[in-house]
């Protein structure tokens, strides 16, 4: 008799096989055909609403691994928030205007540009960003984000363009919103503004000089009389001394004559001659005098280049860390510089284009560009006696963040928002306090930039975006708005886009009785500026979440990478702080970048990227969202083959685990053969047991956002809890009992819950895979024709029980160590297969109370024929475990036959004349079958 065909075998349709890259895609269909989205949000009707709220990626190229990571990460936050009973609705969103767009059509166009006007361009740059937001929305859609992608919000909707310039316009009418020339971060080669936010930080070489400043003025010391007196100053940017006006001391420093001979003497900190002096190459000096700096106040210089005047002036920020502690102003090009400027009522004097070449003003200069200018100045100081030393040096200098290219500080007339005026630095500083911050230092890292920020900068000389919709007098100059015309711009905006600036006068946004308020002037001219970027994204609050009804204000969460504290979350909490006087989140949480396996950035230089397509088609989206749950988000996060190839591994653990389970509940019916728990053997209790932990700790983790917690629960549990115990031990029982017996019902009672449980568990991370054996589970009257649409597990109280399992916590220790005693009988041929031996265990006498209870069962928990108990005694060429004391165990092989069903050896094999190459217990369960 062929007795296989008498076990109870699994059966499924399950594939083994995942296939994702190819069947990931016809899930994404069937979600669509089923309108799974509009599903959830029915049932989700009434629910409390907890709001993710989108940071608009830019509508610009394909999607880069940083933005699968970003995605995948809300993806998972919403819909664990949906599961846990929220109504979570999900909104994606795109940036739509600004530099990048722009440059991407300039290149389009070429020599073209010069032909096109402005309002073509600008058709141009939004038919560009349409394209790229469907191609990034398919993008994001095969990763298994879930959204309103039929709906997304784009800063370049009409609506939206609308509430931007309504935005900006309350800055304008409570007065915080001003005009001024001051210095400023400018790209020469993007030609515009930049604010802080868009500034990166390279090392860069620049040469290090020392120059000498003429004193005019007498300084009253007896000391210094017929002698040639200068200070001297340090500066790392040769270039900004055409524009200097000024020599700057601390007030409270002493400053030291320092005689060096010829009848000349230099001025500098005490505490920094020795140091500047070997930098000098002088070694025969003296210090002749002491100075109080507040003594050379208002006292002059001769500029080193020009035949002018440059002002002895005092100022905090003087330092002694570097230089000469005479430090050189320009107040047109640095913004310390032009602070004090103000105290002392200098000018902002940039004689540099928007190009960054020299004015026709600047003598010797005229029309370079400054960075090349650096040397033909030191040239000139040679020339004219005023250096007085020269290295080179590498520093950290600001950057364009688009174009990388280094930046310049220059005084052009822009638009700023003030920190001060109305209170908002104050403001936004006690709102930061009222946020919970995920990590805990993006505290202090929003607060200590919004504390020591200077204006807000939103203007920007550009031709894409949205404009600043403020008038100027045409007599005096003096701007205009008021609320009449804020709503006349904003309807016009909501009609015909922000393109209805640039192609009417401005007497058409104006009511016909306008006037000046300054001088009584009716002709008005538009601005011609258009807004930061960071202020179309940064009232996103205003312009979604306000707009929606399906969303609320403030959002519970904005989630984006650690740079978006001076870029995404700073903008918005301005923008929402200066206009309603509260952060527009609750919470802000920040993730790491994505970095190679040896914590190198991604750089197509190195060779290093790792596109999300060449993923998703190697190996299906559902790795990258394995990879994103397995990562401590809080870092950097780390991606290789190797770490993909780890992930798709421990990937397929967790489905195996999954398909052994529904292969043994093809005749499992949760409505009639569920066992009551008190029938239950205690493994099976045990097991419950085990699963409320998961549960628990996975739950936790979901609601704290610690989403490598739940991949590594869930992955120690599928492969340690179950396949290398529970479910291993469950063999025999499944595959031997009759069908119907209640011992094998119970287990699949067991295994049931604990699918059902897993399922729900991995279902906001690997949303493809728990769908897919969703639809293989056996069907109840209750089931959802989604996971998606069921609720993440509850844990059972009453099947916890401690007591129980420290007991099998024990057994568990025991099992190991009669592993270890199985292997090393294998490894001396004693025996083959486990079930090939029969052990004895001697143990200790607390030990053996724990065991004896479950004395009959041993032999099924570990796995062998056979399993005898003694207490204390010492059993010769036992394997003495070294972990549990006085625990001993003896190995041999067994001496009954095998029986050919089960392959337990057995005395009972050969009695039954009738089946005599089967066990007592199979016999007993075939008579059974038979009977039925």
């Amino acid at each position: 008799m062929d007795y296989k065909k008498t076990l109870n075998l699994q059966v499924t349709k399950f594939p083994m096989k995942a296939n994702l890259a190819r069947r990931e895609p016809d899930q994404l269909e069937s979600w669509k055909e089923s309108c799974l989205y509009d599903k959830i949000r029915n049932v989700s009707k009434g629910r409390e609403m907890f709001i993710l709220h989108d940071g608009p990626p830019y509508a610009n190229g394909n999607i880069h691994i940083g933005t699968a990571l970003n995605k995948i990460l809300k993806d998972i936050i919403v819909r664990s928030r949906q599961m846990s009973g929220f109504d979570a609705v999900y909104v994606p969103g795109w940036d739509c205007h600004g530099l990048p767009i722009e440059h991407n059509v300039d290149k389009e166009l070429g020599s073209k540009k010069k032909d096109i006007s402005q309002t073509d361009f600008r058709r141009l740059c939004r038919s560009y960003a349409e394209k790229y937001v469907d191609i990034q929305r398919e993008e994001f859609k095969r990763l298994g984000v879930m959204g309103e992608w039929d709906n997304p919000y784009l800063t370049m909707n009409y609506n939206y363009e609308s509430i931007i310039a309504r935005e900006c316009c309350k800055f304008a009418l409570d007065n915080s919103l001003f005009r001024s020339k001051k210095p400023i971060h400018w790209c020469c080669s993007c030609k515009t503004a930049l604010a802080e936010a868009e500034i990166e930080h390279h090392d860069e070489p620049s040469p290090s000089i020392f120059v000498k400043f003429p004193l005019i003025d007498d300084p009253g010391i007896t000391a210094l009389k017929d002698k040639k007196v200068n200070l001297i100053i340090w500066t790392t940017t040769p270039w900004t001394l055409p524009a200097n006006l000024a020599v700057a001391l601390h007030p409270d420093f002493v400053y030291a004559v320092v005689e060096t001979g010829d009848e000349e003497v230099f001025i500098l900190a005490k505490d920094l001659v020795d140091g500047c002096m070997k930098i000098f190459g002088i070694s025969d000096f003296s210090i002749i005098a002491e100075i109080d700096a507040k003594k050379l106040e208002h006292k002059k210089c001769r500029h080193p280049l020009y035949n002018r005047e440059s002002l002895i002036i005092l100022a905090e920020h003087v330092t002694l860390d570097a230089g000469t502690g005479c430090v050189h102003t320009a107040p047109g090009h640095g913004r310390e510089d032009y602070e004090i400027g103000l105290l002392y009522d200098l000018d902002p004097y940039s004689p540099v284009n928007e190009k960054g070449c020299f004015t026709d003003d600047v003598e010797f200069f005229k029309g370079q560009f400054v960075f090349k200018a650096n040397n033909g100045i030191i040239d000139k100081l040679k020339e004219t006696g005023a250096l007085v030393a020269q290295e080179s040096i590498s520093h950290s200098y600001p950057h364009c963040w688009r174009c990388k290219r280094p930046v310049i500080f220059r005084a052009t007339p822009q638009w700023f928002i003030s920190m001060d005026k109305t209170g908002l630095r104050e403001k936004a500083l006690d709102e930061i306090d009222r946020v919970e911050w995920i990590p805990a230092w993006g505290r202090e890292r929003i607060h200590g930039m919004i504390k020591n920020r200077p204006d807000w900068c939103v203007s920007r000389q550009r031709a894409w975006g949205v404009p600043i919709t403020l008038f100027y007098c045409e007599k005096c100059e003096s701007v205009f708005i008021n609320h009449e015309t804020v709503n006349k711009i904003s309807e016009l905006f909501e009609k015909h886009g922000a393109d209805v600036w640039f192609e009417k006068q401005a007497e058409e946004f104006l009511s016909q009785d306008a006037v000046c308020q300054k001088c009584g002037h009716n002709k008005f001219v538009k601005e011609t500026d258009i807004l930061d970027v960071w202020f179309d994204s940064g009232v996103s609050h205003a312009a979604v979440l306000e707009q929606r009804s399906n969303l609320k204000w403030p959002a519970d969460l904005y989630l984006e990478g650690s740079d978006q504290h001076r870029g995404w979350f700073h903008s918005s909490l301005l923008t929402a702080v200066g206009t309603r006087g509260r952060a527009p989140y609750k919470s802000v949480l920040t993730h790491g970048f994505v970095v190679d396996a040896k914590g190198r950035k991604m750089s197509k230089s190195i060779g290093n990227v790792i596109a999300p397509k060449k993923v998703i088609d190697r190996y299906g989206a559902e790795i990258l969202r394995l990879w994103v749950s397995a990562s401590d988000y809080r870092d950097d996060i780390r991606i290789s083959e190797n770490i993909l190839q780890q992930l798709s591994d421990s990937y397929r653990r967790i489905r195996n685990t999954c398909r052994f389970m529904l292969g043994n509940l093809y005749d499992y019916d949760p409505k009639t053969d569920r066992v009551p728990y008190d029938s239950m053997p205690d493994i099976d209790k045990f097991a419950l047991h085990k699963l409320q932990g998961l549960i628990e700790k996975t739950l936790k983790a979901y609601e704290t956002f610690e989403f490598h917690v739940i991949y590594h629960t869930l992955y120690n549990y599928c492969t340690l809890d179950l396949s290398a115990f529970y479910l291993d031990i469950l063999k025999d029982r499944l595959y031997t009992s009759r069908p119907q017996s209640i011992e094998r019902r119970s287990a699949q009672t067991v295994m049931y819950i604990m699918l059902d449980s897993v399922i729900r568990i991995m279902a906001p991370i690997l949303s493809f895979t728990a769908e897919e054996v969703w639809k293989f589970m056996p069907d109840i009257k209750e089931k959802e024709s989604s996971v998606h649409l069921s609720s993440l597990p509850k844990a059972n109280e009453s099947w916890k029980n401690e007591k129980l399992a420290q007991k099998w916590e024990a057994i568990i220790r025991v099992r190991g160590e009669v592993t270890k005693a199985l292997e090393e009988a294998r490894a001396k041929k004693k025996i083959g297969h486990s079930l090939d031996a029969v052990v004895t265990i001697s143990a200790n006498e607390e030990l053996y109370e724990e065991l004896y209870a479950y004395e009959e069962d041993l032999r099924t928990i570990f796995i062998i024929s056979g399993a005898s108990l003694i207490k204390g005694e010492k059993l010769d060429k036992a394997y003495k475990s070294t972990d549990i004391e006085g625990l001993d165990i003896l190995v041999e092989p067994a001496s009954s036959d095998k029986c050919e069903r089960c392959w337990i050896h057995d005395p009972s094999v050969g009695l039954n004349s009738e089946r005599p190459t089967i066990c007592s217990r199979c016999e007993k369960a075939l008579n059974v079958e038979g009977e039925r």
